[in-house]
């Protein structure tokens, strides 16, 4: 990562900081962009699982689909018909059935993620955000693996490892802002807080002290790979009823058909509260990937040839989602950009319409793209 200046740091390439980066080219906004994210593409939870050994698997092990409260309107249904028109995306059709306790099916329960309009990806939902990026053209570059663990502001430009400074911030997630981050990650304080003193910047301050009380569920999603299967009739999701995912500690089952008659699995696991820390981690995710594959026999009874095939079914471990549901309200919109300081949040945390969707964190980074380019 080469030091350079740019204008505008983002951290995190998921749908809201590329959405941003899009968005902002369309704006005519001439300014320069590095992306900074710690994973090894781009995605965040739209991301897709490739593997070094077997080039043609393809897994979305986040979302599966891109979801919505309602029909979107004004620059987001532009975005939406771009992506359409150039075969980013499709309207989801596929079937979503429903599992109870007693490990029958039933009709989907009534959940946000339900209800509204959604889209799926093609071929996988990486391919949404790797356009976005694209859609920036020269002006944006994205550097993968490059976890940002500190902030640092100097001379008013902000300042990052290798060299970059930028004369403005886009956090695109919580963790750099949140409290949770210290146990989490073994911080001492919080890093956007310690880069900016408190008084610098009222907005910044409104917008730490929201974040603060901001709630995320945590998710724990087991990768699973089935071989020799058919060309059986299953259910793209299989979302587990309230009373199940106490029971089960898991929200849903998505299937994703492989080339040479595979099929990638994976399960949404919920967490059980345990303190997450750099030293309980490891540990954590092999309880989790352990009790998630004990589950399956149960969970898959309804169809036998997949249940049949548990005992053959290969892992390929869990993915620790920290803030995978932002929970209650969002932080308003109106502390989105904070000026003085050049800080800038979006996300699907960001309050609105789609709030904890991926129609909240589209918005979010087109909202944002109007308040930097004013």
């Amino acid at each position: 990562m080469p030091g350079r200046d740019v204008d505008l740091v983002v951290i995190g390439a998921g749908l809201s900081g590329c959405a941003l980066a899009s968005a902002l080219r369309n704006k005519g906004w001439s300014g320069t962009i590095q992306i900074l994210e710690a994973g090894r593409g781009p995605g965040g939870r739209s991301a897709t699982r490739r593997r070094r050994d077997d080039p043609l698997w393809r897994l979305d092990h986040g979302t599966p689909t891109l979801s919505f409260q309602s029909e979107p309107s004004g620059p987001l249904r532009e975005l939406m018909t771009s992506l359409e028109q150039r075969g980013v995306v499709r309207v989801d059709h596929d079937s979503v059935v429903g599992l109870n306790h007693h490990g029958a099916v039933v009709e989907p329960p009534d959940h946000p993620l339900l209800r509204g309009p959604r889209w799926r990806g093609i071929p996988t939902m990486a391919t949404v955000v790797e356009t976005l990026l694209s859609d920036g053209a020269n002006s944006v570059d994205a550097c993968f693996g490059e976890r940002i663990q500190t902030l640092s502001r100097v001379d008013e430009r902000w300042v990052f490892p290798g060299g970059i400074r930028a004369s403005g911030l886009v956090l695109s997630g919580t963790l750099l802002a949140h409290p949770r981050s210290l146990a989490m990650l073994g911080w001492r304080n919080v890093p956007l807080r310690e880069a900016v003193p408190e008084g610098h910047d009222p907005v910044l301050d409104q917008a730490l002290a929201w974040i603060a009380g901001l709630n995320a569920s945590v998710r724990w999603n087991l990768m699973v790979e089935f071989a020799g299967m058919a060309s059986d009739p299953l259910p793209r999701q299989i979302w587990l009823t309230p009373r199940a995912q106490q029971q089960f500690a898991v929200e849903r089952i998505v299937l994703q058909r492989q080339p040479q008659g595979r099929l990638g699995l994976v399960i949404h696991g919920l967490d059980d509260g345990a303190l997450i820390t750099p030293e309980t981690q490891p540990e954590l995710m092999i309880v989790h990937e352990q009790r998630l594959l004990s589950l399956l026999p149960e969970l898959l009874r309804p169809w036998p040839s997949l249940q049949r095939r548990v005992s053959s079914a290969r892992s390929l471990g869990v993915m620790r989602w920290g803030a995978a549901q932002p929970l209650d309200e969002g932080m308003p919109k109106a502390l989105q950009w904070c000026r003085q300081a050049r800080v800038g949040f979006c996300g699907d945390w960001i309050a609105g319409s789609g709030f904890g969707m991926a129609e909240g964190a589209l918005q979010s980074g087109l909202d944002l793209a109007e308040l930097i380019a004013s």
